[in-house]
């Protein structure tokens, strides 16, 4: 008997005991659980609230209750606004600045390149108007026969009132040599000073080194036209007293030839109207002004005179 007691106590000792569970994680799940409760509770709470207030009349309770709170909150929500206001401003103001001054910057894109394709058109029309009167010109029986045209561009203006050149856009290439005659289709120009294989200086008429022969049309007076007193004027020296000369009288290139010799400017180029003319009794030459009909300040085509025997080379 005492055996058999020992025997069930040794069992009972032996046996292992039941694990309990820790005290962290029981309390974890448990608040875990008041939250979904709580959390129903609110969300069918919430239910409820808005059936009933959709359902009752506009006086219902529900509806004073938000009219009543509305009415507390509503000095917070002025008050909040008044502050809020400058700040809002402040940002509308700026962001109207930098949409502003982008619209600007685009705009003025805009205007510059429609400005451009306007100078761009007009240059065009104005070349085009040229090159039509400088054809028309060339077709006419006034045109020097033993010349062959080379129209060109100006490329270059005169470096100042003493030195009076422009470049043109044709050279030796073309069958250009130096004091070529340049003429347009109002008149005489110049003529070719220097030349390179596809450019070349013209010193203009208007230049204090360039002398032209000329001719009265209208009298036959001859003298020599040169650089004036102002700047685009012409003067008509070396007439003599003896012969005529009248305001608006024409004057003309003079040209001549003697044997194999012929002067550089061919005959009959018109160069401009006398404006002016006076003598006196100790002069022994008529003092004669001439406006010239070249417009030397926006000349853009010119057509140089390439004698039609000249070869290439």
């Amino acid at each position: 008997m005492q055996q058999r007691n020992r025997s069930a106590r040794i069992a009972v000792l032996g046996s292992p005991a039941p694990r309990s569970r820790p005290a962290g994680l029981s309390s974890r799940s448990a608040t875990a659980v008041k939250r979904r409760v709580v959390a129903g509770v609110l969300i069918l709470l919430s239910l409820v609230l808005i059936t009933v207030y959709f359902r009752e009349p506009a006086g219902g309770g529900l509806h004073s209750v938000q009219s009543a709170g509305a009415t507390v909150l509503r000095p917070f929500e002025v008050a909040s606004e008044r502050v809020a206001r400058p700040f809002r401003d402040a940002y509308g103001w700026f962001a109207g600045l930098i949409h502003a001054k982008s619209e600007n910057a685009r705009l003025r894109a805009q205007v510059d390149l429609l400005t451009q394709r306007v100078i761009q058109n007009t240059n065009a029309a104005q070349e085009n108007a040229d090159l039509r009167h400088q054809l028309h010109y060339i077709g006419l029986p006034r045109f020097p026969q033993d010349y062959r045209p080379v129209s060109t561009d100006v490329i270059s203006r005169p470096p100042s009132e003493f030195q009076q050149e422009v470049g043109i856009a044709a050279g030796s290439s073309h069958g250009i040599r130096v004091n070529d005659p340049v003429v347009t289709a109002d008149g005489l120009v110049g003529k070719v000073s220097t030349v390179a294989h596809s450019t070349a200086q013209v010193t203009l008429l208007t230049d204090p080194n360039l002398k032209v022969s000329a001719l009265d049309l209208e009298h036959q007076a001859t003298g020599i036209v040169g650089h004036g007193q102002g700047e685009g004027t012409l003067t008509l020296a070396r007439v003599q007293k003896s012969q005529v000369l009248e305001p608006g009288d024409t004057i003309v290139t003079q040209g001549w030839k003697i044997g194999g010799l012929t002067s550089i400017y061919p005959a009959g180029i018109p160069i401009g109207y006398i404006s002016g003319a006076s003598q006196s009794e100790v002069d022994l030459y008529w003092e004669a002004q001439v406006s010239p009909r070249v417009h030397f300040d926006s000349l853009r085509t010119v057509v140089v005179l390439v004698p039609k025997d000249r070869s290439l080379r």
